[in-house]
């Protein structure tokens, strides 16, 4: 069989964003960090993820979540691939912190009331340890379940888990390996020693 054209899929994808027809739309974004798969839904951005995962496993969770109608876009999601872009490029950051976003796939009130705090309080440039969060949560002895809901935060980058750093040192551990965590904290203009230990310029 052969298959259809770029741009009739892209017309085809449009159309049914258009006619709300779709679920979610996503697209393929390389970065310094590998290529990333990037998931919205109706609400906004559901779920990133990173190269060494699977496609197919990310998307099938979208759909269980928010439908089965999942297509393919990289126009109707044009505006994240910009922010995501300039992002990278260290520009500005404003775009990343006006994108929508869905925690569609967090089914723990404990870990979406986490994950939004991260994002309304942990501005690019700064960190905060996995206690601190939890208590800027509500929940200050919760430095552990943090520490998960950080592990298995659906939207990073976009909700900035990288930017949480155990109390006692170092930078911990990350969904995409401490490599990407790392080169995302340089990005935001911290100095990464070789004993993981950071530090502001």
């Amino acid at each position: 069989m052969t298959p259809l054209p770029e741009a009739l899929l892209a017309d085809l994808a449009a159309a049914a964003v258009a006619e709300g027809l779709a679920d979610a739309v996503y697209t393929r974004l390389d970065s310094p960090i590998g290529r990333l798969l990037v998931v919205s839904g109706p609400a906004g951005i559901c779920r990133i993820g990173f190269e060494d995962e699977s496609d197919d496993a990310q998307l099938a969770e979208v759909a269980a979540r928010l439908g089965p109608r999942v297509v393919a876009s990289d126009a109707e999601l044009a505006a994240v691939r910009d922010a995501l872009g300039e992002y990278f490029e260290g520009g500005s950051r404003d775009g990343l912190a006006a994108l929508d976003v869905d925690l569609a796939l967090v089914a723990s009130p404990f870990r979406r009331t986490v994950l939004e705090t991260l994002r309304a309080s942990v501005a690019p440039g700064a960190t905060t340890s996995y206690g601190s969060l939890g208590a800027r949560a509500g929940h200050p002895r919760a430095a552990r379940a943090v520490g998960t809901a950080m592990a298995r935060n659906p939207v990073p980058i976009v909700v900035p888990c990288h930017r949480v750093l155990p109390g006692s040192g170092g930078v911990g551990s990350y969904a995409g390996g401490p490599a990407r965590k790392r080169a995302l904290l340089q990005l935001e203009g911290h100095l990464v020693t070789s004993a993981g230990v950071l530090a502001r310029p």
